[in-house]
């Protein structure tokens, strides 16, 4: 489990520089900056793990720069694994419908429409990344069942 949330940890950073250095190359210095912000901000998170508050502020972070630039829209993938691992299941899957759904929205405001790539895309990732999740939990409890 802890490799897992290491790689999640990994690709929310990756995509985040992606969209600052893509975001610097067109001059869009004040949105590139949120994007920094954001980072530092889900550093703290990885050092208070857990927290609801800490996966607010990221979640409002993500939802102003996803509507500011295109890139950051994919950051919603490492942010519906923090969802499913810091809430309880009935609150995480309510988060993970919103969160996919103000995805496509967004992704669709930049793209100028909605289409079937937009809408299939981030909702086939939150059905794998929900069962992998589900998964780990239910490893971890096998596995914590087995060591009693």
């Amino acid at each position: 489990m802890r490799m897992l949330l290491w790689t999640v940890h990994a690709t929310a950073y990756g995509l985040l520089v992606v969209a600052v250095l893509g975001l610097l190359r067109e001059d869009r210095v004040a949105v590139a900056v949120g994007g920094m912000l954001l980072g530092l901000v889900y550093a703290a998170g990885i050092a208070i793990e857990g927290k609801r508050v800490w996966l607010g502020s990221v979640t409002a972070g993500w939802a102003v720069l996803a509507v500011a630039a295109p890139p950051f829209v994919w950051l919603v993938f490492p942010l519906l694994f923090s969802y499913l691992h810091v809430l309880p299941l009935w609150g995480a899957m309510f988060g993970v419908g919103a969160l996919t759904s103000a995805a496509v929205l967004a992704a669709a405001w930049h793209a100028g429409g909605l289409t079937v790539p937009l809408v299939l895309g981030p909702g086939v990732a939150a059905m794998v990344v929900t069962l992998l999740a589900l998964a780990c939990r239910a490893l971890g409890a096998a596995a914590g069942r087995r060591s009693d």
